[in-house]
């Protein structure tokens, strides 16, 4: 199939984006990289009067460390998160997850912005967003708002964001000396979409984990925020004990769905045994 004839729009504002949406009476769509936009164009899951291409607004461009945390924005493509020296100081758990991000040639083109705003459970950044504790800035009718990165996901494919607003950054908290960080998942193959993945971002002082922030994906339909397993280790050195008792809690944190591939008992296994090799890296930092 081919997509369906559209108007192209290429504002170099913010403002002028709104305008663009606004004047195609809420029938039209952002693309910035267009990794997950493209391929729904042409199988006409989506076929927008307008198609508004955010890539020449410079608002969603840059890295740049603002007092205590990093904006990133929207428009950064996925291979930058690999060798952007920013990044990998102060969004280490960030750096850890780009390789994992499907091909290079997907993460040649692909934004870390689209990402986020798509929001797809089975892939790595949000999961990473929600780990690191990020906010993510959306422009709108009313200016700009932040909103937490806890409060930002909301169901499959459904986030914060309302029709017409942008996504145009991510501030995440700057990783400091304390922090200790860990990423994996499991795939059939590299570069597949994993059955089963997740990262933590805590502080360690000595051997005794504090604040931890434990995010999983693919096992249900949002990146999960594992509460209850961080409930174990929080203030507690990370021995063999601590670890399975996380494991066991887990069970409360995830809720994942049967489907023709993988059943919902074998990606709630998966997912105790990667949060026990999460745990066992973030021992070993």
């Amino acid at each position: 199939m081919k997509a369906r004839a559209f108007a192209y729009a290429r504002p170099s504002s913010l403002a002028e984006a709104h305008a663009a949406f606004d004047g195609a009476d809420g029938d039209a769509s952002y693309i910035s990289g267009g990794q997950s936009l493209v391929p729904a164009l042409a199988m006409r899951l989506q076929a927008p009067q307008v198609l508004i291409d955010l890539s020449a607004i410079p608002e969603m461009r840059g890295i740049r460390l603002e007092g205590e945390s990093l904006r990133i924005g929207a428009l950064t493509r996925h291979a930058e998160t690999l060798t952007e020296p920013l990044i990998r100081a102060h969004a280490p758990l960030l750096a850890a997850a780009a390789p994992f991000v499907a091909h290079p040639a997907i993460r040649n083109r692909g934004t870390v912005g689209g990402s986020v705003a798509l929001a797809d459970p089975a892939s790595e950044f949000p999961a990473m967003m929600l780990a690191m504790g990020a906010e993510m800035e959306i422009s709108g009718a009313s200016g700009l708002r932040r909103v937490p990165a806890d409060d930002y996901f909301q169901d499959l494919y459904q986030t914060a964001i309302v029709p017409g607003e942008i996504l145009v950054a991510l501030h995440v908290p700057a990783a400091g000396p304390r922090h200790v960080w860990a990423f994996d998942e499991m795939a059939r193959r590299r570069g597949d979409y994993a059955m089963v993945g997740g990262g933590i971002l805590a502080e360690r002082d000595g051997a005794v984990i504090e604040n931890p922030r434990i995010a999983l994906f693919s096992v249900g339909p949002t990146p999960v925020r594992a509460r209850n397993a961080e409930a174990e280790i929080a203030g507690k050195a990370l021995d063999a004990d601590a670890i399975a008792a996380a494991q066991r809690a887990l069970d409360a944190d995830i809720d994942p769905l049967d489907d023709a591939e993988i059943p919902a008992a074998m990606r709630r296994h998966l997912a105790r045994v990667l949060l026990g090799r999460l745990l066992r890296k973030l021992e070993t930092c």
